[in-house]
């Protein structure tokens, strides 16, 4: 689709500003960002430090000491994956900080996926009640969702991201020469979040994505650097709107209540959370479906964009359906002990639905 407004070249950065209240902050886009010294410029003299885990470190962590012209004793690697967003790692980078005399002046500069940028964000949110701290997503995931918008937290064994905080960066840099090293099932699990603006707020969007998919599973700089700036638009204008989630920030959380349990129940080792979240996305269309909230084409359609996208879209055969459902009450949506789910009417029509009856949900779970 070139002439898609979504298909543009990239020959300059792409910048967004992110709007809250008085507060903003940039979100840039682009190729060869991380050794740009222009946003390690922006800290002046503050004390900065990084935190990133083993695998990114090896592969860009050296570009961005350089930017930040600091060492590696102001450096603390994580291990690899979802473990490491646990309370165990984050009282050690805790630990970490006072033995470096971070100050309140201190800047967290958190290099990597989700799992870092989320792990690093509540670090620097809770360190001396709050100290700054800048995204640098390697990840499409990231990129596209995690790294915008403000929320940080760590998992804990019951389920994921159930300690955290609202904490926003000061930054956000996008780099798409990081994503050049990303693994395809990684790259894919992106796309899933990526899928989801349109599957929750623009129809025209998922449009493209569906007429693009061999763009962007080629890596497509045009198209990918076009999927990320739409993604953080929505992301940016749907964060503005609803800072703390109280109302339109909840529909960013389509297909998360059955995938956050669907990761959980595989100790967040068995499916990435993208993969996680495109098997949910398709379970809230389908009961979407059931409770006659959206046609069946709808749901259909969906599936076969996130099978050509190279996403998972069935529960694990070795998950139980009522254990499942226990992980799902403690979703954050839940109030009153009511389930509260993100369904659709349809592709781009988001809708909180509360006191979703459990015997339907678990219908779904077992189909």
């Amino acid at each position: 689709m070139p002439n898609s407004p979504f298909h543009r070249s990239l020959s300059v950065p792409r910048e967004l500003v992110v709007e809250l209240g008085n507060r903003r902050y940039p979100i840039r886009i682009g190729r060869g960002l991380l050794a740009d010294p222009g946003w390690a410029a922006m800290l002046g003299t503050r004390r900065r430090v990084l935190l990133t885990d083993a695998t990114v470190d090896r592969l860009h962590g050296g570009v961005v000491r350089a930017a930040l012209g600091i060492d590696d004793a102001a450096a603390f690697i994580v291990g690899p994956g979802e473990s490491a967003k646990s309370i165990e790692t984050a009282s050690q980078a805790w630990s970490w900080l006072a033995e470096q005399r971070v100050g309140r002046d201190g800047v967290v500069v958190a290099l990597g996926g989700g799992v870092v940028g989320d792990l690093a964000g509540f670090v620097a949110a809770t360190w001396m009640r709050g100290i700054d701290f800048i995204q640098l997503p390697t990840t499409l995931l990231a990129m596209v969702d995690s790294s915008v918008g403000g929320k940080t937290a760590i998992n804990l064994p019951a389920g994921k991201n159930l300690v955290g905080a609202f904490h926003q960066p000061i930054a956000v840099e996008a780099d798409l020469a990081t994503l050049d090293t990303l693994p395809s099932r990684e790259f894919a699990a992106g796309l899933a979040e990526t899928l989801k603006y349109g599957a929750i707020v623009d129809p025209p969007f998922f449009e493209w994505i569906e007429a693009s998919t061999g763009e962007l599973l080629a890596r497509d700089e045009t198209a990918l650097a076009a999927a990320v700036h739409a993604s953080c638009a929505h992301k940016a204008a749907i964060v503005a709107r609803d800072e703390r989630e109280t109302g339109d920030r909840a529909w960013l959380n389509f297909g998360h209540t059955f995938g956050h349990a669907i990761e959980a129940a595989g100790g967040f080792r068995d499916l990435l959370h993208g993969e996680s979240v495109a098997i949910g996305m398709l379970l809230a269309a389908r009961l979407s479906a059931r409770l006659g909230l959206a046609a069946d084409a709808d749901a259909e359609r969906l599936g076969r964009t996130l099978e050509g996208l190279g996403l998972p879209t069935a529960v694990p055969t070795s998950m139980d359906p009522d254990d499942l459902l226990a992980r799902m009450r403690l979703d954050k949506k839940s109030l009153g002990g009511r389930m509260r789910l993100v369904l659709w009417r349809g592709i781009g029509r988001a809708e909180v639905i509360d006191g979703v009856a459990e015997a339907e949900i678990l219908a779904v779970l077992r189909g």
